[in-house]
């Protein structure tokens, strides 16, 4: 197969052909979000179709069969990772064993590269197709995995649409597929109904806080953004909190609040993140995929991010472009704020979310100009990716 896009290759009609059984490994929430639209792409295709590995509820509600649960792999940084290093790895090699007795017809590894690559490599070298969900971000860190991608990838699934042309310029077949929560996200979102639907006031400025949704981001970010809440609560008694809690992580959550004094100022629902999004005027978060979500969503945002000491220097060596969160990426600028490890002080992180809540009254230009940048963003990547993916991984297996 050659280093090309497969989006407009004619695909032999799938009903006529034998059903495939897909092995998957999704790591952390987003992952499972991310393979549960895959899932429904490859079911329209193939309803007979049997899925199996690693994953997690939305996957399961799909007839996947999850020999481990997705939240085994979400480890956050290079120390968490080497402190379950062991489980990991003997999952890993459980799983390998399994796949290779089992032979799927192809192995989609969904993002967690650090987990997926690994495997990739192993399962093509016996034969069996290899398709990669999510391109790892060599552009940003880690420019050496190029190699391991190209030993053991037959084809990636990219969600951003300046990655095939890096990956063919290195011999790796990729398609742009768009991002699937563009295809969910509505184009304009009806704020007011979310509002209704949290019990919020109308009119009240909102501010919406998601901390993350792996324990180890609660334990180091969660609580430096709770003492911003308190900063931001204590100065602007008008402004209202809402926080979608991970259902596992709530208690955790509910506890560093008491301790910050904020039981009853912050609403905690179970889940709920694209209501709490579409319900606020901008967001305090972390960075990762949720902040994609809030930029789809053309609300302001501050990102912040902190990790163990060391996973910092190792990640930081590491990194090729100025930023961080995705917004920026996707835009190439600095189009919202990122305070990252010791500059996500409680101050810091509260004076910003201050410029945003004062932006509203004093420079309403600034916020109608980044809800255009991202409307345009949204644009961009907006694509039937279940659709484009299933034609991708058809034209895989029939290579």
């Amino acid at each position: 197969m050659t280093a090309q896009s497969l989006v407009g290759a004619t695909a032999t009609p799938a009903t006529a052909a034998k059903a495939p059984v897909v092995a998957m490994v999704a790591g952390e929430t987003s992952g499972d979000l991310l393979a549960a639209l895959l899932l429904d792409g490859l079911r329209s295709r193939w309803p007979a179709l049997k899925s199996l590995g690693i994953g997690g509820p939305r996957m399961s509600a799909r007839g996947f069969d999850a020999l481990w649960p997705s939240h085994k792999l979400s480890v956050l940084g290079y120390v968490d990772v080497l402190l379950h290093y062991r489980e990991i790895a003997t999952i890993r090699r459980q799983l390998l064993a399994q796949l290779l007795n089992r032979r799927p017809d192809v192995f989609v590894g969904v993002d967690a590269p650090d987990f997926n690559l690994a495997l990739h490599a192993r399962l093509r070298a016996a034969g069996i197709k290899t398709v990669q969900f999510v391109s790892p971000s060599i552009w940003a860190s880690r420019p050496g995995r190029i190699d391991q991608i190209k030993a053991g990838v037959d084809h990636v699934l990219c969600l951003f649409p300046f990655e095939p042309a890096l990956l063919a310029r290195h011999g790796v077949a990729a398609t742009f597929v768009g991002h699937p929560l563009a295809d969910m996200i509505p184009l304009q979102c009806d704020r007011a109904a979310a509002r209704l639907a949290l019990g919020l006031a109308p009119q009240a400025p909102v501010v919406a806080v998601l901390p993350g949704s792996r324990a180890s981001e609660i334990a180091y970010i969660a609580p430096r953004f709770f003492k911003a809440v308190a900063l931001i609560s204590r100065a602007r008694p008008e402004v209202r909190f809402v926080l979608p809690a991970v259902p596992a992580l709530r208690a955790e959550i509910e506890r560093l609040l008491h301790i910050e004094g904020l039981t009853g100022r912050v609403l905690v629902t179970d889940g709920q993140s694209h209501t709490a999004l579409a319900a606020c005027d901008l967001t305090l978060i972390a960075s990762g995929t949720a902040t994609l979500e809030a930029a789809l969503f053309k609300r302001p945002m501050v990102i912040a991010y902190r990790m163990n000491w060391l996973s910092w220097q190792l990640k930081g060596r590491r990194k090729t472009l100025p930023w961080v969160g995705l917004p920026n990426i996707l835009c190439r600028e600095f189009v919202v704020p990122e305070l990252l490890q010791d500059a996500a002080t409680p101050a810091a992180l509260a004076q910003a979310v201050f410029e945003w809540l004062d932006a509203f009254d004093s420079a309403p230009e600034k916020i109608r100009l980044l809800e255009e940048k991202f409307m345009q963003l949204h644009l961009q990547l907006r694509r039937d990716t279940a659709r484009l993916a299933s034609d991708a991984i058809q034209q895989v297996l029939e290579s």
